[in-house]
């Protein structure tokens, strides 16, 4: 009997420690000498923390949303007994979550031991390192990358054997490889899950990266708010080092290499790969005009390639699997798999992994579960505060780079956030400029002042305040930023703006013309009334109003006194017979 516990940020967060304990307990007293083992986040964040039980034959049993209260039962029903307990276990149609994925830069996470070595390579790891090392030449490594399609993974898509051939035609040395791993978009966790689920395969794909391209050292720049992914790193470095993995002359070749870690203090602006290299350099994270490219002059004003965590865990399986094998799935210009967090309004949130070409509707709904409540959707919105918000009706789109930008949005690094009908897309815009405004550096002045200028906007008309001639100042304004900004930030801060703007025009024009949110989210736009056949004077409105707005007597209907109702909501959270009617 083995057992093994899910131990990402997800399952941490979500009482995956307190579960281990009981579970040691519980073991301890009946003397049964089970090790529980940890491994990463398998992607089912909306069911840890997660168990998954052994039997002798390799059969797994896979306990859902599991708490201290429940393991005496499955240890004395399951593990004594050996019946699983089918109350706790996760439902046939949540594994669903799993069925339509392809898991090539996942492949281990939730598998393996993450702070193991000897479990990465008893998984296959280091193996496709030894093969370039010892059986192809550099030129041979890059053609193979060049055979896959594999695009970059962080936004872009640039085409990655492209960066690592310029980086190695480039004159100059040394050269440096760097994994750009400042996952700052807010509903982003793809990076974070990969590193803390199996850094490993991280750094053996920058690890090829370096053979491929001549360079001596890798750097890891990872924003200091993911504690668990840089232990796990600094420990994954640290046992490489030992067995050999990483040094002078490995394994036995000319070949030397190392790797360190660089903790990001947070700014958004530094996944922007110029003001990542400044900030590497002790500068403050400002971006520069390219060119020069970071391929010819990049860390230190030598050649530098940089990826991010996803595309460096492909490498690894594409070295040893085959380009034309990662070739083989995906579209003809999007090729492989992409990952996804699924995050917002949906029932199945977590992390997944498909091939190129699944449409946003079988992400959503066939992996996902659909939306909670079984409410309508109303968009998604792809690429962080970045990318732009895609509406229901094109939800058939398949999820390639040149589909997804055709809608107004951007692949980015993989963020996916599901919108429900009570989702203001007005809100959602003021919500995602509020972040970009924050995070300007402020070196272009068409991003410092204009994301200012749109957010002002946004929030004059979510308060009721907005006036004629602001829907065609923000897009004459999401022009003028995107014209002037040096870096992609500013490039695509309008994003949000623009996309809501052409799909979901209608709900700009009713909150400044009717001066109402067809949603119901933005509460100065609000009017909370009584209904007089409803109410049954309980008084419990009246109690909970901060400010004495609403007037009447015990057992008889009470009424808002709108000239003093501060549209707190109260009143509607705390009816129990539905009689504050909300406009």
């Amino acid at each position: 009997m083995r057992i093994r516990v899910g131990f990402g940020s997800c399952g941490i967060a979500a009482g995956a420690r307190k579960v281990v304990a009981e579970f040691e307990k519980e073991l301890s007293n009946r003397g049964l000498d089970i090790k529980i083992e940890q491994t990463g986040c398998i992607g089912m964040c909306f069911n840890e923390p997660l168990v998954e039980l052994f039997d002798q034959d390799n059969k797994v049993s896979v306990y859902g949303k599991v708490t201290p209260e429940i393991v005496k039962d499955i240890v004395e029903q399951h593990v004594i007994g050996g019946n699983p307990v089918p109350d706790y276990l996760v439902s046939e149609d949540d594994m669903g979550f799993l069925r339509k994925q392809k898991r090539v830069a996942l492949r281990n996470c939730g598998k393996i031991d993450p702070e193991s070595l000897d479990d990465y390579i008893a998984a296959g790891g280091y193996r496709s390192f030894e093969k370039c090392l010892k059986e192809m030449t550099p030129e041979q490594v890059i053609e193979e990358i060049k055979t896959s399609g594999l695009r970059g993974r962080g936004g872009a898509g640039f085409p990655t054997w492209f960066k690592w051939n310029a980086t190695k035609e480039a004159k100059g040395s040394p050269k440096y490889i760097l994994c750009n791993a400042d996952e700052g978009d807010p509903g982003a966790f793809m990076d974070r899950s990969l590193l803390e689920g199996d850094p490993n395969s991280v750094m053996e794909g920058m690890m090829i990266a370096g053979y491929a391209v001549g360079a001596v050292e890798g750097i890891f720049y990872v924003r200091a708010e993911y504690p668990l992914a840089i232990k796990r790193l600094e420990l994954a470095i640290a046992q490489a080092r030992e067995k050999g993995l990483l040094g002078k002359n490995i394994l036995g070749t000319n070949f030397s290499f190392d790797l360190r870690i660089k903790a990001g203090a947070g700014a958004f602006v530094c996944g922007e790969e110029t003001a990542l290299i400044a900030s590497l350099e002790g500068e403050r994270g400002m971006p520069r005009l390219k060119p020069p490219f970071p391929a010819q002059k990049g860390y230190w004003q030598k050649p530098t390639n940089i990826n991010n965590v996803e595309t460096y865990a492909n490498v690894p399986w594409i070295i040893s699997n085959g380009g034309s094998a990662f070739a083989a799935m995906g579209t003809a210009t999007s090729k492989g798999t992409k990952v996804f967090a699924l995050a917002g309004k949906i029932k199945r949130g977590g992390l997944v992994e498909v091939p190129m070409g699944l449409t946003l509707r079988e992400v959503i709904f066939d992996i996902g579960g659909g939306i909670i409540g079984d409410k309508d959707i109303k968009g998604v919105q792809m690429g962080g505060p970045s990318g732009g918000c895609i509406p229901k009706d094109l939800l058939d789109t398949p999820i390639d780079y040149e589909s997804i930008t055709k809608t107004g949005a951007i692949m980015g690094s993989g963020g996916m956030i599901v919108m429900d009908e009570t989702t203001c897309m007005v809100d959602m815009a003021r919500f995602f400029l509020d972040f970009t405004q924050k995070e300007s550096c402020g070196k272009c002045y068409h991003c410092r002042l204009g994301t200012k200028r749109m957010l002002e906007i946004l929030n004059r008309i979510t308060k009721g305040e907005g006036k004629d001639g602001d829907i065609e100042l923000l897009e004459e304004l999401s022009v003028k930023i995107i014209e002037g900004s040096l870096c992609a930030l500013g490039g695509s801060a309008p994003n949000p703006a623009k996309s809501t703007i052409r799909y979901f025009r209608d709900e700009y024009e009713k909150h400044i013309y009717d001066k109402k949110c067809p949603s119901k989210k933005c509460k100065p736009l609000l009017t909370y009334t009584i209904q007089e056949d409803t109410c049954t004077g309980c008084t419990l409105c009246a109690k909970k109003c901060p400010v004495g707005a609403i007037k009447g007597e015990r057992k008889k209907p009470h009424a808002v006194d709108q000239s003093l109702c501060i549209k707190c909501g109260n009143c509607a959270d705390v009816c129990r017979f539905g009689a504050v009617q909300v406009d």
